[in-house]
């Protein structure tokens, strides 16, 4: 049984390589592991929730109106920055098409030569100079592409990241070059939540001891215990991963760059990025262009399908057959087939010549010549003949 190809147009987000999942028909874009950024969210929305509801009427009756205001600003704000660096690109580069594969490998073996057996081929890097400093690329075999300069593949989402600074489960996604700014936005928005609230529970719990007792105070609002206890316990955490990328965002550094000592002084390369001034770096990697996305999420390719020709066959005749019904049924004297006369005008015809012939039998008659008919040469001599005669 033959196969038939058919062709189907589909998202080039439902076909694009590595572990990734979209939502949204391909606008939400994270990694396939979100149990750690949905606990996130739950610790986030929960310990905001406690605020609002122990806190805040306490507090906006007996110390100022603005506190919950102020903390509704700061809350929307760091769930805004959260949702912005977990549903976006952080930068993926797409991988190369067969034919461009080919040509790289070409590339490669033409730049080697023949590697004699037994012995490993050099490594595929490629030379670059930036800022009179020079940068090598490196071949990703799982992209087939030489590697941008700061991009690096992320094991856990698989795909070459451009500006690639580390994963965060906590986000749920990859952080690179176009997601950066509102990583470090959550973080330092998140540092100021968790201290503005842990701040406001201290300060309610005293100001109710003073009238209630202290253990009295605890009894009746177990929130606040829960707060206090949550934000004590991530506000080190927080803080101090706030203080180390505002350290890296002066360096004009990523994560990944620091942990592997790309630009340390033991290999004696500087940072060809670093515009050795604290606020040029900051002002480049915080208000900097944004990069557009190069995958093309929600782009249209065509796909092919094999299906047997029997299939084939049938899905075409029950569109037939569908379409013939749906077509509605008219009454028409035109011929199906040009130059044949319908069977109603061919009898009228056939009538109308009938009774033309009845009338007049002689209009079919072959016309008379009006011209004299030709003399024989016989007529002309026995005429001759008689005139003698009667001489």
């Amino acid at each position: 049984m033959s196969a038939v190809m058919i062709s189907k147009k589909v998202r080039k987000w439902e076909k694009l390589p590595g572990k990734n999942t979209f939502c949204c028909d391909g606008r939400v874009m994270m990694a396939r592991q979100k149990g750690v950024f949905y606990l996130t969210l739950f610790l986030i929305i929960g310990t905001c929730a406690l605020f609002f509801a122990f806190e805040c009427p306490y507090l906006a009756v007996h110390l100022s109106a603005t506190i919950p205001v102020f903390a509704a600003v700061l809350f929307i704000f760091v769930i805004a920055m959260l949702l912005r660096t977990s549903f976006s690109d952080p930068g993926v580069l797409p991988r190369a098409l067969p034919e461009e594969a080919r040509f790289i490998e070409m590339e490669i073996e033409a730049a080697n030569g023949n590697v004699p057996s037994g012995q490993r081929p050099p490594p595929r890097i490629r030379n670059v100079e930036i800022n009179n400093q020079i940068v090598k690329l490196k071949y990703c075999y799982t992209c087939k592409i030489f590697r941008p300069p700061r991009a690096s593949h992320c094991s856990i989402c698989d795909n070459c990241v451009d500006r690639f600074d580390h994963h965060c489960p906590w986000v749920g996604n990859c952080v690179g070059k176009r997601n950066y700014r509102y990583f470090y936005m959550f973080t330092l928005s998140l540092s100021l939540l968790t201290i503005y609230i842990f701040t406001f529970d201290i300060v309610h719990v005293v100001m109710r001891s003073v009238d209630d007792g202290f253990l009295s105070t605890l009894k009746e609002t177990p929130g606040t215990v829960l707060e206090v206890l949550v934000c004590f316990f991530t506000l080190w955490s927080v803080v101090g991963l706030t203080g180390f990328h505002t350290y890296l965002i002066s360096l004009n550094q990523t994560t990944n760059e620091d942990i592997k000592g790309s630009w340390s002084g033991k290999n004696r390369v500087q940072n060809p990025y670093s515009h050795k001034n604290i606020f040029k770096n900051c002002c480049e990697v915080l208000c900097g262009p944004t990069y557009p996305s190069v995958l093309d999420r929600r782009g249209l390719m065509n796909e092919d399908l094999p299906i047997s020709s029997s299939s084939a066959a049938q899905s075409a005749s029950l569109s037939f057959n569908n379409s013939k019904s749906a077509q509605p049924i008219t009454k028409t004297t035109a011929p199906l087939i040009p130059n044949e006369h319908a069977a109603d005008a061919a009898k009228a015809s056939v009538g109308a010549s009938t009774e033309k012939t009845l009338s007049s039998p002689d209009d079919h008659r072959p016309p008379s010549s009006s011209a004299p008919p030709l003399a024989s040469p016989e007529t002309d001599a026995e005429s001759s003949v008689t005139k003698d005669r009667k001489r």
